[in-house]
């Protein structure tokens, strides 16, 4: 029996290729050009099955899937992402999700998990209106 729907972290061919230009491979080198990369689309594949399954990266099946190992992708994203090809990608389907109107701002959540905090920083001097003042024990 076949799937009459496709896996949610399959890249269609359509998506693949916006993101094909944006995710290609350095090219190699000609001297010593060492272990042949695995194809960027696998990588972001199984990054994808990571996200959406909320598995470890390195319990990916990635034999039984056909995908690279959980490491494999890990690394990839991790380079993506330092030579800031990630967020060039996320602003393509940003993009496309924004002109096919299937993008609800109304859900976004803010997180500050990525803003750098600077230590030695001052602190606020503004106190919350929701904590109460300290009680008093004098007079």
């Amino acid at each position: 029996m076949g799937r009459s729907r496709p896996l949610k972290w399959r890249v269609s061919d359509l998506l693949w290729e916006r993101l094909e230009p944006l995710l290609a491979d350095p090219p190699r080198r000609f001297r010593s050009p060492g272990r042949r990369r695995y194809p960027a689309r696998a990588c972001l594949e199984g990054i994808l099955f990571v996200l959406f399954t909320d598995t470890p990266w390195l319990e990916v099946p990635y034999r039984e899937l056909g995908l690279p190992s959980g490491e494999t992708c890990r690394r990839r994203l991790e380079e993506w992402s330092r030579r800031g090809l990630l967020e060039a990608a996320l602003a393509v389907l940003q993009e496309q999700l924004a002109g096919a109107d299937k993008l609800d701002w109304s859900r976004v959540i803010v997180d500050a998990s990525l803003v750098e905090a600077k230590k030695g920083a001052r602190r606020s001097r503004a106190r919350s209106a929701a904590r109460p003042a300290a009680a008093t024990t004098s007079p």
